[in-house]
């Protein structure tokens, strides 16, 4: 008897690669989102940069190896109970800048952002490090968090530069905090410059002795600090120790292990002040043949928006409630703690009572009370003596 036409095939075609994936309509697959029409909660952005870049890669290709690696992997967090993001978030694709490199294409690039910052997360892909520069700017992000092994203030127009030419254009550099600079991958004259400017400088040491949840509080309190605070997040994945991050050209051996920088990207962008981020850094042409890194920054999008869908369960449920109410809005539930979400604006007074109250620049640090609520959900576990790329059934 042969099956009827309504039955799923066994397996299906990349629509853009071709590659065959098996088709399960009880396990649906991340990705192919649908184009941006003016309104969603997460929008894709790729920026495939690389002219400009210290080393020679193949990062032009990136976006759409990530947009292609999101397909092996499900939208759906185990819990429990289980929670499938695409339920719960408006996620859209806004497509690739053109040419993103030198003065024109990052004018696009600040302008396209711009054009999404109504979004409560933007998310660009690159491309090289130099896509910072542009994305942070077309947020009007006022602090900047990033998770790299390096200090990219280096002279000149680069992946190596962002930073510092944020920093010359206005960036308040005591809003900067950097977490995961390396030994051996900096020099003494970048590492003197950041503390000259004042950044706060997290090191793959230190970060390992102070634990994770400690710096990601201090960060989002330095870098979120003020009223209207807006924070965009930079994860270069050459933070990641080259066993899990190969197709980055400048990752190290003993870098963060990858359930590291997923479970750091996680806990960051559940904070509501976190309204942009880029994934930047991978080269998809010197990938591994297994495509880890692609698929490392694939997953680093999926962080990204469980750290979005989160942030309503980190609010008390009366505050989302009343502030759904005051913006006209019926509430939606969007966890499974049964928290509303809100659309109250980052910077208001019930978001900055959520996140912690922003500390003077100089004053010393010190860690959030222990009442304030944890992130929902919590991030990913190790792996247990694994660093290798995370599985999946394709």
């Amino acid at each position: 008897m042969s099956e009827s036409n309504d039955q799923p095939s066994p397996t299906e075609p990349h629509p853009s690669t071709g590659a065959r994936l098996s088709h399960d309509p009880l396990w649906p697959r991340a990705g192919d989102w649908p184009d941006w029409e003016g309104a969603a909660d997460a929008v894709l952005l790729g920026a495939p940069a690389f002219r400009t870049s210290l080393s020679p890669t193949g990062a032009h290709a990136t976006p759409g190896a990530i947009r292609d690696a999101l397909r092996r992997f499900s939208p759906t967090l185990v819990g429990p109970p289980a929670l499938d993001l695409t339920d719960i978030l408006r996620i859209a694709d806004a497509g690739d800048v053109d040419d993103p490199d030198g003065p024109e294409g990052e004018d696009r690039l600040r302008s396209r952002v711009g054009e999404l910052a109504s979004s409560a997360l933007v998310v660009t892909l690159g491309g090289d490090n130099s896509v910072t520069y542009a994305a942070a700017q077309g947020a009007r992000a006022s602090g900047l968090i990033t998770i790299d092994a390096h200090f990219d203030l280096r002279d000149g127009e680069s992946n190596g530069s962002p930073v510092r030419r944020l920093i010359e254009d206005g960036l308040d550099p005591r809003r900067i905090v950097q977490i995961g600079i390396a030994d051996f991958a900096n020099s003494a004259a970048y590492a003197q410059r950041a503390a000259d400017l004042g950044i706060t400088v997290v090191t793959l040491d230190e970060l390992s002795r102070r634990g994770m949840d400690d710096v990601v509080a201090q960060a989002l309190e330095i870098a979120g600090a003020g009223d209207g605070a807006i924070i965009h997040l930079d994860v270069d994945v050459d933070v990641c120790d080259r066993s899990v991050a190969p197709g980055c050209p400048a990752s190290v051996p003993g870098g963060l292990a990858a359930w590291e920088l997923r479970a750091l990207v996680r806990a960051l962008t559940v904070d509501p002040r976190v309204r942009s981020a880029d994934i930047v850094e991978v080269d998809a042409e010197a990938d591994a043949p297994d495509g880890r890194t692609v698929r490392l920054a694939a997953l680093c999008v999926l962080e990204m928006l469980t750290g979005l869908a989160g942030r309503a369960a980190r609010r008390p449920a009366s505050a989302a409630v009343d502030a759904t109410a005051s913006a006209g809005h019926e509430p939606t539930d969007v966890a499974p703690s049964d928290v509303e979400q809100s659309d109250v604006e980052p910077g208001d007074p019930e978001h900055r009572e959520a996140a912690g109250a922003a500390r003077e620049p100089g004053s010393e640090w010190a860690p959030p009370d222990e009442s304030e609520p944890e992130p929902w959900p919590a991030g990913p576990a190790p792996a247990h003596g694994d660093d290798g790329p995370d599985g999946e059934r394709a």
